[in-house]
């Protein structure tokens, strides 16, 4: 199902009694009044909280799935990697993906006698899936921007009895649509594009499997990852501006990526939207927009760092999908590419504003 943006802006609303408050309320409480049975009813606060509730039914709507919050994208991640696997239990993931989730996976997992297998994002199929109970998936990379084709992979790995998560934190569902395609469950940083604000930590974990997601439900009372409420009402105020600021985030990293790619100080590029680009057949055909992320590669160390720091529209920071454009150098954090790749997270700026920005920093080299 696509989703329906402007249907989501009115789930509050259309549920309203007369002299209800159009805005979400914050529910800030630990304890629930419960005189006698408390069958149906918040019970406690790492329980139940109506914020998050109210937050839920908006992202289960976006994701057409069963929806739970968390803390953050790796609160998220653990969850849904917990509920699925147990000692004996062997995963695959990517080995050029999002770098926490590897570190989770080899300092943690491995420890509790679960066996982590590593593959690269272009060649993740070889070796075939058999014997795997978990495949965990990253399409688009990040940072790199290489795809997987997730529905062959997804039936592949159903087909040998294994289930398939996908994070899909830089493509959001309003881009890409991992359950649509058959994966069983999906993970994602809100802290990123869903939030938009960077001014808050969150993650979720949807699927449409009932008793995946009672496994997550139950990691979550029992571990304590839970999101603070206040978290979950500014999450919730970000998701009523995501679909405009998804569209012009995305529209106006095309247009940068296609005079980069021209630009003399740009050694190498990588946009899913460009024509030339390895991903672009998978990304037409599994995406429906081209995503705000793309890649750069000066000459040097010292030209990007001194790009990154010079431009006034770019903020040099970690982490991405924000209304302010951000930057950095990926190398920094050991992964493995070039020490001048850089990272660009295109923001809302005006597409104008922005160019020339980027186009004068980069002529100042």
């Amino acid at each position: 199902m696509a989703p329906k943006p402007g249907e989501m802006l009115h789930l509050r609303g259309n549920a309203l009694n007369a002299g209800d408050p159009v805005a979400l309320p914050l529910t800030q409480s630990s304890m629930y009044h419960l005189p006698g049975a408390p069958d149906g009813l918040a019970t406690y606060g790492r329980v139940d909280n109506p914020t998050w509730v109210h937050l839920e039914h908006v992202l289960a709507h976006l994701e057409d799935a069963l929806c739970l919050v968390f803390p953050s994208g790796m609160g998220a991640i653990s969850a849904a990697l917990f509920a699925t696997i147990k000692a004996g239990s062997r995963i695959l993931i990517p080995s050029d993906g999002y770098y926490v989730t590897r570190v989770l996976a080899d300092r943690f997992l491995s420890g509790l006698g679960v066996s982590v297998t590593e593959r690269p994002t272009t060649g993740f199929t070889e070796g075939g899936f058999e014997g795997f109970d978990v495949v965990f998936v990253e399409s688009p990379s990040n940072p790199g921007l290489d795809m997987m084709d997730l529905p062959a992979i997804a039936q592949a790995v159903r087909a040998v009895g294994g289930i398939t998560i996908a994070d899909n934190t830089t493509m959001t569902p309003l881009g890409q649509r991992p359950l649509d395609l058959g994966v069983d469950v999906v993970v994602a940083s809100d802290t990123k594009a869903m939030g938009g604000h960077s001014d808050l930590l969150m993650g979720h974990v949807s699927s449409r499997n009932p008793q995946i997601m009672e496994r997550v439900e139950e990691w979550r009372k029992v571990s304590g990852a839970i999101p603070g409420p206040h978290e979950a009402w500014l999450l919730h105020r970000g998701l009523e501006t995501l679909d405009v600021r998804f569209d012009r985030m995305c529209a106006s990293a095309q247009v940068l990526a296609e005079r980069l790619a021209d630009h003399p100080a740009v050694k190498a590029i990588r946009y899913p939207g460009l024509p030339s680009d390895p991903a672009h057949a998978l990304a037409k055909a599994q995406t429906t927009r081209f995503g705000f992320l793309l890649s750069i590669t000066l000459d040097s160390e010292d030209k990007a760092e001194t790009f990154i720091n010079a431009c006034p529209m770019l903020r040099p920071a970690t982490s991405f999908g924000g209304v302010h454009s951000s930057a950095e150098r990926r190398a920094r954090w050991g992964d493995d590419v070039d020490p001048a790749f850089i990272r660009l997270s295109v923001g809302c700026e005006p597409v104008k504003e922005l160019w020339q920005a980027i186009n004068a920093s980069l002529n100042a080299l």
